[in-house]
């Protein structure tokens, strides 16, 4: 059996620099989708980019938390805005106003939406969701972000998994929960994934290693989850992240990625390409 391999490119949109090395990453490696931040600076100049690009998968980087403002007014999302209207800074500063039930799905729901709509509007069929710092692993929101794939007619949703970090028992717990709730609602999932553990530091050992255990554990389909972004970047000083854009780029764009990909065996594609069995290998 030939698995499929997605490599997935995260927070299109954030800068118009990040957009162009997303798009550079798909023409010339081994990008094959990307997931859009709409809430960023970068995605009203750069979403219409995604149009002249057919063959990238586009989804929607679903974002509760974050540095920049939500689409909605806070009257209208009472519940994931502070006093001054803007999103929690960080997954670790809600968590705790979703343990302890003060996030309405409601507002969780109409903000998505928005975001969601934002992406269409401006041409691309949405081929999944995942959300900004993996929050939806969390079930409330987990709840809704299924919900919106099933209501909207999208065909699939990302499920984060961690390989290395302390924190993986519990992480892949909400994952397996995760999965469950997207097959039990009709809603396609990647069966193995990789990218947390090297968020913003892909090297061409991470990606070996990555790949390696998607083969050892047998995956028929698999998501990389990437950060590229053309270097020389005058936007991305607000994002205090520590990701190594750049890096990620030159990588994805190499030869040897290429090579670690196809020596063991995948098949690039997209979202789109988990409703249809993997392409055999060629013969010889």
């Amino acid at each position: 059996m030939t698995a499929l391999l997605i490599v997935n490119a995260d927070d299109y949109g954030l800068t118009e620099r990040v957009s162009a090395g997303i798009l550079r990453a798909h023409r010339d490696g081994i990008v094959t989708s990307t997931s859009v931040l709409t809430l960023a600076p970068g995605f009203r100049a750069t979403g219409r980019w995604l149009t002249d690009h057919p063959g990238l998968g586009v989804g929607v980087h679903l974002a509760a938390v974050g540095e920049d403002p939500p689409l909605l007014e806070a009257r209208q999302i009472p519940t994931l805005v502070g006093r001054s209207g803007r999103l929690a800074p960080s997954w670790r500063h809600l968590l705790p106003r979703l343990a302890a039930g003060r996030v309405d799905p409601a507002d969780l729901r109409r903000e998505f939406a928005a975001q969601i709509e934002a992406v269409r509007a401006v041409g691309p069929t949405i081929t999944h969701l995942d959300s900004h710092q993996h929050l939806h692993l969390w079930p409330d929101v987990a709840a809704v972000v299924v919900g919106l794939a099933r209501a909207e007619g999208i065909g699939a949703v990302r499920v984060p998994r961690s390989h290395r970090l302390p924190l993986a028992p519990g992480l892949n717990r909400l994952a397996r929960n995760l999965a469950h709730r997207a097959a039990a609602a009709g809603v396609l999932t990647p069966a193995d994934s990789s990218g947390v553990d090297e968020a913003g530091a892909m090297d061409l050992a991470g990606l070996g290693r990555a790949l390696d255990g998607f083969v050892r554990r047998g995956a028929p389909s698999a998501e990389l989850g990437t950060h590229p972004g053309e270097p020389a970047d005058p936007d991305r000083h607000r994002y205090r992240w520590g990701y190594h854009w750049d890096d990620e780029l030159a990588l994805l764009t190499s030869v040897a990625a290429r090579q670690a990909v196809e020596s063991r065996g995948f098949v690039l594609g997209d979202y789109r390409a988990l409703a249809a069995p993997a392409a055999p290998p060629p013969a010889g």
